[in-house]
């Protein structure tokens, strides 16, 4: 493990500490804002059904615009576009704020705004992150990636919580007003950033500029593994669709313990990426990484098999952990391997992987569980997540020996 010399150094960039501190406050509103939204739709239809189909709104136009938005980020100014981005959803926001508090939000107006508030977001991301490597040193990246990790796991603890008591407190248009805010501070953040124009050769705005990215990612086969590695830890093994199933069933907590349940992984993300963004992850990035995933999958089998709470929480804030070395890594590799004239169209068609993850593997947990009973269902997933990632291993040589990106590109090491 790289010595601790320079801890929290990605701060050191005042361009990144500004986009860094207006994300973390824009997440979080974004977080109290989901809240609102899905307590808003189970009060006007008491209907489970309808809160699924707030993921519906929220996937259809990712899966529509991801490539898309990637080709945008390579032709565009990334700030320019972010900050377009970032204003349609603050007037996604207002919407909601003005026809919740005069009364008038129905449910296919959530819907509506909610659908184009993803739509937004997707033309948005690839830029974000596309522009995080001009921001810091390449020393820095994994850093900067560590710390961009804590800001969302502090925002996906604090964003409900808050907007729990807000709810309680004022009602959904309250919640809604104070996300509004929270995208002024980012546009603010923005505004106050100088311009990094994508180096390298722009390509127009084109359905030949999409493929060109596909064709990109598709023949590296480096970076095409790390997608793939994403893909099959949130498809086998992700745990928390069945939390409410374990806190009621298998460890009888009830509803303060699945609470805590919820909360345990991102306490193990929070303390990982902190330790990530102080240390680095090390040389042997790629050996970290698979090691990472194993022990993703493994901590996931472990939780499906115990029936003790302390045991649980463990290993949820294990594979909280784990999952964020993985992420950070993942980043690190993908970044400095990508030529910045590509970057944002790796991004967007890494988007699909990981929307498309989640999403079916929520899908096969429900089908197994219902099959094999709970336990099981998750047990065997994270048993299978493991199982693959030793199979993209052996396929995968360039990546069990990738070592240090950024002293390897820099010629030391």
């Amino acid at each position: 493990m790289a010595a601790p010399t320079a801890p929290l150094a990605a701060l050191r960039s005042r361009d990144f500490t500004l986009l860094w501190f207006g994300n973390m406050v824009s997440m979080a509103g974004t977080e109290m804002s989901r809240t609102a939204v899905a307590w808003q739709i189970y009060a006007l239809t008491h209907d489970p059904l309808a809160l699924g189909l707030i993921g519906a709104a929220r996937l259809v136009p990712l899966m529509l615009l991801a490539l898309g938005s990637g080709v945008l980020a390579d032709a565009l100014d990334r700030r320019r576009l972010m900050i377009g981005s970032q204003i349609a959803m603050l007037l996604c926001s207002l919407a909601l704020a003005s026809t919740s508090t005069v009364g008038v939000a129905s449910l296919w107006v959530v819907y509506a705004v909610t659908a184009v508030a993803a739509a937004a977001n997707t033309l948005g991301l690839p830029a974000r992150q596309a522009i995080i490597p001009s921001l810091v040193p390449r020393e820095h990246l994994a850093g900067a990636l560590s710390l961009n990790i804590t800001a969302m796991q502090l925002a996906t603890v604090l964003g409900p919580s808050l907007g729990g008591v807000i709810i309680a407190a004022a009602g959904v248009g309250a919640v809604y007003w104070i996300d509004a805010v929270t995208f002024g501070v980012i546009i603010v953040a923005l505004l106050l950033m100088r311009a990094y124009p994508v180096q390298g050769e722009r390509r127009n705005v084109s359905l030949g500029a999409a493929i060109e990215g596909l064709r990109f990612v598709r023949g590296n086969s480096l970076i095409l593994s790390t997608m793939l590695l994403d893909f099959l830890a949130t498809f086998f093994s992700s745990a928390t669709t069945m939390l409410p199933l374990f806190a009621n069933d298998i460890l009888a907590v009830g509803p303060q313990g699945m609470g805590l349940l919820f909360a345990a992984p991102s306490v193990g993300a929070v303390v990982a990426s902190i330790f990530c963004s102080m240390y680095g992850v090390g040389k042997r990035q790629g050996r970290l990484l698979l090691v990472a995933v194993v022990a993703y999958g493994m901590a996931t089998m472990l939780f499906g098999m115990s029936s003790v709470f302390w045991l649980s929480l463990l290993m949820l804030a294990l594979t909280g952990a784990s999952d964020t070395v993985s992420m950070v890594i993942r980043g690190t590799i993908r970044n400095l391997e990508t030529p910045d004239e590509l970057r944002g169209r790796m991004v967007s068609v890494n988007m699909l992987f990981f929307a498309g993850g989640p999403q079916l593997g929520e899908i096969e947990a429900g089908i197994a569980a219902r099959m094999l009973g709970g336990p099981i269902s998750v047990a065997l997933g994270g048993l299978a997540c493991a199982v693959m990632t030793g199979a993209v291993a052996l396929t995968t040589p360039s990546l069990r020996r990738y070592r240090d990106g950024a002293k390897r590109i820099a010629g030391i090491d």
